[in-house]
């Protein structure tokens, strides 16, 4: 029960980041019948945000360590430090959720830009084109930020307060010395309530009314007098923060590197095309789905009977369910089938 526990906790941490990006992918497709292939890249992107917020936090200078009395020795010491004292060490510790703040104007612009710049030439293009175009747009994205950042991951800490471990096993009545990461239960809350700030946004909305009747029947709003590309445009920025975000608070469970995106991206839209093209609800219950199977199949007493097993479970699954039902777990006539 205790390794059931764990796997458990880690199939649902993952699938948490996983639906983050196919709910992403989804909004862009069902709102502007877009192939993103950059939206990994997006993800990338908001984690080197978290870097990059966290070194323009910790910038330094060389300050005398008064600890030091036989000659003179300097340190580098935050500016924050300098300025507030365990306030600025404070703000520093908590560097990857303020973070936010930082993510969301920053990734909502680059969502508008890429829209306004790029997407909207390819509207009416094959998707093959749109593929190609974004494909080769998080390639560009890619070697940016490994310009930038260099190829090596970059550790970026959770705040010394959620540094450590829960007692898991305990809360559940199992072994008392059974640990999880206390920052993997963060993300799986903070992906639950995103995922739950969406739906809500969409559902309860006159704004997400406006954008689920478009993705229906676009053409009978726009005779009703609504600027519904404006919208659209909107919604577009909305999944670039999304998987931003997802990327940000994900930076202390994977160092980020330059090539997380690509990773990342692969399996995201295996969970697309499984929970259904075109559908919200399908791509967050498939991404906890593959979620918990790549989990399950990483035991050791699963890769001992099938070697390699975690590494094509979740395109064995995905396999086996477009077999059976072809447009996914929860997909639409007619989407994606010209």
């Amino acid at each position: 029960m205790d390794a059931i526990l764990i796997q458990l906790l880690n199939g649902l941490d993952k699938g948490g980041a996983y639906a983050l990006i196919a709910l992403g992918l989804t909004l862009t497709f069902g709102t502007l019948g877009v192939v993103n292939f950059a939206h990994g890249a997006l993800f990338m992107l908001g984690a080197f945000c978290a870097v990059l917020f966290n070194k323009v936090l910790t910038i330094s200078a060389k300050v005398k360590d008064e600890s030091i009395t036989f000659f003179d020795a300097y340190k580098e010491t935050p500016y924050l430090e300098l300025w507030w004292g365990d306030t600025g060490a404070t703000i520093i510790d908590y560097s990857v959720p303020l973070s936010i703040l930082f993510v969301i104007p920053i990734m909502l612009l680059v969502g508008v830009i890429m829209e306004r710049g790029l997407i909207k030439h390819f509207y009416k293009r094959e998707h093959a084109d749109q593929i190609l175009v974004t494909f080769g747009l998080a390639i560009v994205i890619q070697e940016i930020i490994r310009h930038f950042f260099g190829a090596n991951p970059i550790p970026t800490p959770a705040p010394d307060v959620v540094a450590g471990s829960a007692a898991v096993g305990a809360f559940f009545g199992l072994n008392e010395n059974l640990v999880y990461p206390w920052w993997r239960l963060i993300y799986l809350a903070f992906s639950l309530s995103i995922i739950g700030a969406v739906f809500a946004f969409l559902k309860y909305t006159t704004f997400g009314m406006v954008v689920r009747a478009g993705m229906a029947d676009r053409e009978t709003v726009e005779l009703l007098g609504i600027n519904v590309q404006k919208r659209f445009t909107i919604v577009f920025g909305i999944a670039t923060v999304v998987a931003g975000l997802a990327g940000a608070m994900y930076a202390p469970i994977l160092p980020p590197d330059y090539h997380m995106g690509m990773d990342f991206l692969v399996l995201s839209f295996v969970v697309v095309v499984v929970g259904g093209m075109g559908s919200l609800p399908g791509a967050v219950a498939a991404g906890f789905l593959l979620g918990l199977l790549q989990s399950f199949a990483s035991m050791n007493e699963v890769k001992a009977i099938f070697p390699g097993i975690d590494q094509i479970i979740i395109y064995l699954v995905a396999v086996v369910i477009l077999l059976v039902r072809p447009r996914g777990l929860m997909g639409r006539e007619g989407v994606f089938e010209d």
